[in-house]
């Protein structure tokens, strides 16, 4: 079952940065002098150790390295904490 809802998570991963049929090829990207790049932040919320546990999920599915998230910043709820990754995906 694990297995199956990692694969199944890896899918959905390739298919959020682009590896699908819809989009270029890198030989595409390749032949253009200049990809178009646009910044994305994603931004967790919530207890320490949910935060945390997301963030070393999203590296155990190769979508971010642990080192890219902000480190843990306080909100203005108690006992409760927030990371912020940004990264350049070409559009």
């Amino acid at each position: 079952m694990i297995a199956y809802l990692l694969q199944f998570a890896q899918s959905k991963l390739a298919q959020f940065l682009g590896a699908n049929a819809n989009s270029p090829s890198r030989k595409q990207f390749a032949s253009q002098p200049f990809p178009h790049r646009e910044p994305i932040k994603h931004l967790l919320i919530g207890s320490p150790k949910a935060v945390t546990s997301t963030i070393h999920h999203l590296h155990l599915l190769g979508y971010a390295n642990v080192a890219d998230w902000s480190p843990l910043l306080p909100t203005d709820n108690p006992d409760e904490v927030m990371s912020i990754l940004t990264r350049q995906i070409l559009m």
